[in-house]
């Protein structure tokens, strides 16, 4: 047999400069998992790790960056930090700080003062944080201001461009070096993504790019919202992974109210959790209609409002609503299907609201 160094020197690849070490078991000491967020006793969000908090658009996960921001700034958040105000770095590549992530800080009760933006300096030129590129920076400025949070919104747009966010091998590239960061800081490292638009269920193989947006991270956290059984809005963050703690733990119910801001025009999200949820994340994706069941349940709404209608004459919008819903329509779908049906709402004043009527001509607006 060919000794391996004599393969090795046939085919160049000659080891520079390294050498190993065998470092025996016995001497490595075992640590309980710090968890930087517990909710009712169970560790939620390991310190000093790489985590995704992952959703379609405007289901909040951006919101939950935030309230984690505040929990952080306040030393309020249950974990090892409770008592004990930390620092934040917030990466944003989609929204402003004047105008979007400041009211929201604010509305999350969150110390501005340990809530850092991060440019970086190139000549003359603020630029964006570019992964891996800038991991040193990241690493010293986690270190200047003993940060313990550093959110990347949307993860994604900071990898860096020559990285195929689709390969695997290629994303590892930007996100194990993160890992490291994090497990040398002791900071937790939150990056915001999204689910791409697959036909799966499954909340962690949603997130788009590859699999290694799922596979690197010790921790991920999946959004949704959807309908309860009398149509109301409800939202739910299910932990979809948790390598270092309980791997079933129960979703959360979450809200986001409209909040305003002293001397500020407009609202502001506002995020809070508001008890266990007795449903999943996947079971709401699992319960969003496909596009064929979609269009046929507001053609079944069209097909019983007109009848109604016209049978009844002007009706209070209410009294519309209450026997659409009876009849299984949500109320969201009977409002398309009026809207579909050139449907007249002149004010009537019973209750402040309108009646519904249809219009006199024959030539309603085309089905959906």
């Amino acid at each position: 047999m060919t000794p391996a160094k004599d393969i090795l020197d046939k085919v160049g690849a000659k080891s520079v400069g390294r050498q190993y070490t065998l470092i025996p078991a016995s001497t490595i000491e075992a640590k309980s998992v710090a968890w930087m967020w517990t909710d009712a006793g169970q560790g939620r969000l390991p310190a000093g790790s790489l985590s995704v908090a992952a959703g379609r658009e405007g289901t909040g996960k951006s919101s939950f960056g935030l309230w984690l921001a505040a929990g952080i700034t306040q030393g309020s958040l249950p974990g090892i930090h409770h008592g004990t105000p930390g620092g934040v770095i917030y990466l944003a590549a989609e929204d402003s700080w004047e105008h979007t992530l400041i009211p929201r800080l604010m509305v999350a009760k969150a110390d501005l003062g340990r809530v850092f933006r991060m440019d970086v300096i190139e000549g003359d030129d603020d630029l964006a944080l570019s992964l891996p590129v800038d991991n040193e920076l990241l690493e010293d400025a986690i270190a200047s201001e003993g940060v313990r949070l550093v959110i990347i919104d949307p993860l994604l747009s900071y990898i860096g461009e020559g990285i195929d966010t689709h390969k695997s091998r290629e994303v590892r590239k930007g996100l194990d070096p993160l890992v490291r960061i994090a497990q040398k800081t002791g900071a937790v490292i939150l990056g915001i993504a999204h689910f791409n638009k697959g036909s799966g269920s499954d909340p962690a193989s949603l997130i788009t790019g590859s699999g290694a947006f799922k596979d690197v991270p010790r921790s991920v956290f999946g959004f949704a919202k959807g309908s309860d059984e009398s149509g109301n809005t409800r939202r739910v963050m299910s932990q979809v992974k948790n390598s270092l703690g309980l791997a079933e733990l129960p979703s959360l119910n979450y809200d986001i109210a409209s909040v305003e801001v002293d001397g500020l025009d407009g609202t502001y999200a506002r995020f809070t959790f508001t008890g266990e949820s007795d449903v999943t994340v996947q079971d709401l994706i699992d319960d969003q209609p496909t596009g064929k069941e979609r269009r046929q349940a507001q053609q079944g709404a069209r097909d019983w409002l007109e009848p109604y209608l016209r049978e009844q004459g002007p009706t209070p919008s209410a009294d519309v609503i209450a026997a659409g819903e009876a009849q299984g329509h949500s109320k969201y779908l009977i409002n398309k299907a009026s809207t579909s049906l050139g449907v007249l709402k002149p004010r009537s004043g019973y209750q402040g609201g309108s009646t519904w009527e249809l219009p006199e001509s024959n030539d309603a607006p085309p089905p959906f």
